[in-house]
């Protein structure tokens, strides 16, 4: 029987000395079947924490939606908001808990608070890694770490951050039939959670001299 769940899909998250990018491509694929052009793969789900999500949408869009439920009652409680630490570790509870009738998804949690910038990578039955420089999540990883490992430093700032993760999934795009459409990046800082216009995006593949 043919799965016709919306899936494919690149992401990645990076580490930088003063933050973490979050970006991704926007095709979503059912099979050989282009879905959609402009999906979205990476969600807010606090003040300066965010998610990307591979795997099947719906699935994603149920957990994003619950996680995001979750940290808002935390910081009514508390006053203060859940740590990307604490959220990865919630994540993986729901994830295991569903292990029977598992979730399709391969997720990244990422963010800066008091402990400074984060991510973390979880599997579909709730494996957790945290994740010390750049990850890759999704059907053209493999072709996206060619380009982090090799580029990658743990000195990176956001700026430079953004042009890798731009760089290597402009490189995905060209060789990955699940991956295309347009790039997404997000930009998180204390304090701040910023996504990158499309102009902004366009402006920097310009300065990295990217050919099409």
């Amino acid at each position: 029987m043919e799965d016709n769940t919306l899936k494919g899909t690149t992401t990645i998250g990076l580490v930088c000395k003063d933050g973490v990018i979050l970006a991704s491509e926007r095709r979503a694929t059912m099979g050989y079947f282009i879905a959609s052009k402009d999906a979205q793969k990476v969600y807010q789900v606090s003040d300066t924490i965010g998610m990307t999500t591979a795997g099947s949408v719906g699935d994603a869009q149920r957990l994003v939606r619950s996680i995001s439920v979750e940290s808002n009652l935390y910081k009514m409680r508390t006053q203060e908001s859940m740590s990307v630490r604490a959220m990865a570790n919630l994540m993986a509870t729901v994830l295991s808990a569903n292990r029977m009738m598992p979730l399709y998804v391969q997720l990244l949690i990422g963010g800066v608070d008091k402990n400074g910038p984060r991510i973390y990578s979880l599997d579909a039955l709730g494996g957790k890694l945290d994740e010390q420089g750049a990850v890759s999540t999704g059907s053209g990883s493999p072709i996206a770490y060619g380009i982090l490992g090799d580029q990658y430093r743990d000195d990176l700032t956001t700026g430079e951050g953004a042009g890798l993760a731009i760089r290597a999934l402009h490189n995905v795009m060209k060789r990955d039939a699940a991956s295309g459409d347009g790039i997404s990046v997000t930009v998180i800082t204390k304090g701040q959670y910023i996504q990158m216009s499309q102009d902004e995006i366009e402006k920097k593949i310009k300065e990295l001299k990217l050919l099409n």
